[in-house]
């Protein structure tokens, strides 16, 4: 049991983990400086996030192994199929124990929030949890992934910004609020980029195996225009944000992200081979992170 631990622990990715919860941060700051937060809430939000994009990973992971796009070209860190450390009988058996402990939390998370009072919401996050559980297997699993449709970017977008940011917030105040929405559409379009970074970085790989992400659609010149478009709108909208809805100079702390953003999209544009982009994806992730501690932290003060 314990020789699996390692690469079970790989397989999770734990590095991805906090761009997970980058939405539900900035959606309980928001709940916190409105009057809505509840600690047991965001407890239960973090563990629910954090088990999904898990079961992302061991999806991922599965799906790109069983389909032989994990090899020995790809440039990104092996994966735990593709080294022969976890057969996919045994992913395929980890996923679905994830899918139980999503399933358990989703109740937990729909019960502190709702309770027996707002059935029809209740209804409705169980909806979105099941629809997060498709979307996180068929990025790379089925018949008709659409990861290899180059549909990821559209996914990521919706889940990991608008859902995970507005949805948040409403478990707490049981409404949506305007104030919610640009950050939703900053965190979105970076985690975008954090997708189009990866396959960029996996562009050559994917092109062989029959993966075709949006990078391949868009070829090696236009993902990186692309990319750098993604960064320059999140912090255009975070910006314009920022003086919309102005209530002190807190509000500003969020700026610091802007230098490490900067620096990352100066050594995006004179990076060509794909093999550089690799330590740049922990980097904008971790940015990524800090712009939604920062710009939450900001109006709770």
């Amino acid at each position: 049991m314990f020789k699996k631990l390692k690469p079970w622990v790989s397989a999770f990715r734990l590095r991805t983990l906090p761009l997970s919860v980058s939405g539900i941060i900035i959606g309980s700051c928001f709940a916190h400086y409105n009057g809505y937060f509840d600690g047991i809430i965001m407890t239960f939000a973090i563990l629910l996030t954090i088990s999904l994009q898990i079961l992302s990973n061991l999806a991922n992971d599965y799906g790109d192994g069983v389909r032989g796009t994990d090899n020995d070209s790809r440039i990104g860190p092996e994966r735990a199929i593709q080294s022969g450390a976890i057969t996919p009988e045994e992913m395929f058996d980890g996923i679905k124990m994830n899918i139980l402990v999503v399933i358990v939390l989703t109740v937990g998370l729909i019960f502190v929030s709702f309770g027996s009072k707002y059935f029809l919401y209740a209804l409705l996050f169980f909806l979105l949890s099941g629809l997060s559980v498709y979307a996180a297997i068929n990025y790379t699993v089925g018949s008709s992934p659409y990861g290899y449709k180059g549909l990821g970017d559209v996914f990521v977008f919706i889940f990991f910004g608008m859902l995970s940011v507005i949805g948040s917030y409403f478990l707490y105040a049981k409404h949506i609020d305007h104030h919610v929405f640009l950050p939703a559409v900053s965190l979105g379009l970076l985690s975008m980029g954090v997708l189009n970074l990866n396959n960029m970085r996996d562009i050559d790989s994917d092109k062989e195996a029959g993966k075709d992400t949006l990078a391949v659609k868009l070829g090696k010149t236009r993902a990186k225009n692309y990319h750098i478009i993604l960064i320059v709108l999140a912090i255009a909208f975070s910006f314009v944000f920022s003086i919309l809805y102005f209530s002190n100079f807190y509000n500003f702390l969020f700026y610091i992200a802007y230098i490490p953003l900067v620096l990352h999209i100066v050594k995006v544009n004179k990076t060509d081979a794909p093999k550089e982009f690799d330590p740049q994806l922990k980097v904008l992730a971790l940015t990524t992170f800090l712009f939604s501690v920062l710009l939450g932290v900001g109006y709770i003060l």
